[in-house]
């Protein structure tokens, strides 16, 4: 009698499960299989291999996946065409217009170009490393083709790279758009894994931030004397709020006899709608603070200056109800009070920051003076303490001077020589006898 070993490959036979395998007319041999489909459907994938060992290796991963409940990849496009997909079809309806229109830069300027033209199937974490380890060394100004643009050309068009490299926070940003795309495609199913989640980046060191002393900060308000902004200057010294948080300020916003303002909107410029109220940036952002004293009365300054230039400017008036305007009643710019800004800090004899270290000035001058880190997170609209914690909570020399000292003189020994005093009311530790 026969047995299988007896009978010829091509019509030996194979447990149930294990597809199935033929010599095909051309000489080529395929194997054929059932898999899980995206669905939880079962569908039937081919294959093809010069020898029958190379056309059963093929199959054997995908049908050992499949036991696994891990469906067989759907996508057998590219990785620049599920990209671009993904940008105008899913990404546009979950995110802020702003962060779409940075996330859009991002893929045109560095995914698509790097990774484009990979198959989204067979992209492997392999590729994800080599290309962004290839990033990480290049020269930014050359491989965007800057140097094209140039009259003179510069860098590498004439052996001279000027080593413009990426910085390692705008590679993690770079990561962190791939891996959301991917995520998305896992979760339909067109991938089996999120093959960047398996590429360790690191994490990039923060960056330092230098905010105003106190004498400083003392320095900046003189300065805002007189200043046809100096309300808003000072509301965002004393309590923190964002640039387009104050700039999207109504006064129906604000209790000036209960001392408080409601936080709703923020005042950006989007590529749709030109500049435009927003929601607030979290959910936890929008809030209710209380306003300072000298908040208050800057402000009923500052609300007595709109009357007048409201009566000056008559018919050409544009009543928004906002509180911080043009002389003709229309919005704020946000480049034009960073120019105002700078004119301020020139003014003052201070070192040039950003509008924004205005935000991080509040917070640690209020660390300072002993305020506590939940207080601050309130007032500041963060959805974490962690972040008012690592970013916002700059402890100062003093501020570490006094710990040292408090620890130092709780070490010491008294002069006297009388027991150190003890925190409870438990007995001093002995030695308890061994038996």
């Amino acid at each position: 009698m026969a047995t299988p070993r007896d009978i010829p490959g091509s019509r030996r036979t194979r447990a149930n499960g294990d597809g199935t395998v033929y010599q095909r007319k051309d000489s080529r041999w395929e194997a054929a299989g059932y898999v899980l489909a995206p669905g939880n459907t079962r569908r039937r994938v081919r294959v093809y291999g010069t020898t029958r060992k190379e056309a059963l290796a093929k199959p054997t991963e995908k049908i050992a996946n499949s036991n696994r409940g891990l469906p067989v990849p759907s996508a057998q496009g590219t990785v620049g065409a599920y990209l671009t997909y993904w940008l105008e079809n899913v990404a546009v309806h979950h995110l802020r217009e702003t962060t779409h229109t940075r996330y859009t830069a991002c893929v045109h300027r560095y995914l698509i170009p790097g990774l484009g033209k990979k198959k989204l199937a067979k992209l492997t974490a392999k590729d994800v490393r080599t290309w962004l380890d290839q990033l990480r060394t290049t020269c930014q100004c050359c491989t965007r083709g800057l140097d094209t643009a140039r009259d003179q050309p510069q860098c590498c068009a004439i052996g001279q790279c000027c080593h413009r490299r990426l910085s390692p926070l705008t590679l993690a940003y770079v990561h962190s758009v791939l891996k959301s795309a991917l995520e998305h495609a896992v979760r339909e199913e067109e991938i089996p894994r999120n093959v960047a989640r398996n590429v360790r980046m690191g994490t990039p060191r923060p960056r330092r931030f230098e905010p105003l002393t106190t004498e400083e900060a003392r320095a900046f308000l003189t300065a805002t004397d007189g200043h046809r902004l100096s309300a808003l200057f000072e509301l965002a010294l004393r309590t923190g709020l964002r640039k387009g948080e104050l700039l999207g300020l109504r006064w129906e916003d604000l209790d000036l006899a209960g001392g408080t303002a409601s936080i709703r909107r923020t005042l950006q410029r989007t590529n749709s709608a030109g500049l435009t109220a927003l929601p607030t940036k979290t959910q936890s952002s929008e809030r209710r603070i209380a306003l300072p004293t000298e908040c208050l009365r800057s402000l009923e300054q500052h609300r007595d200056r709109q009357a007048q230039e409201r009566e000056a400017a008559g018919a050409g008036w544009k009543g928004t109800g906002y509180v911080f305007t043009r002389p003709d009643g229309s919005p704020i710019e946000g480049a034009t009070l960073t120019r105002h800004f700078n004119a301020l800090l020139r003014r003052a004899a201070l070192r040039r920051i950003r509008f924004h270290d205005l935000r991080h000035s509040a917070a640690t001058l209020l660390l300072e003076q002993g305020v506590e880190l939940v207080v601050i997170k309130e007032l500041l609209g963060h959805a974490h303490i962690g972040v008012t914690a690592t970013v916002y909570a700059h402890v100062r020399l003093r501020l570490q001077r006094q710990a040292i000292d408090t620890l130092s003189n709780a070490l010491c020994h008294p002069a006297d020589g009388s027991p150190e005093p003890r925190d409870g009311d438990e007995p001093p530790l002995c030695a308890a006898p061994v038996r």
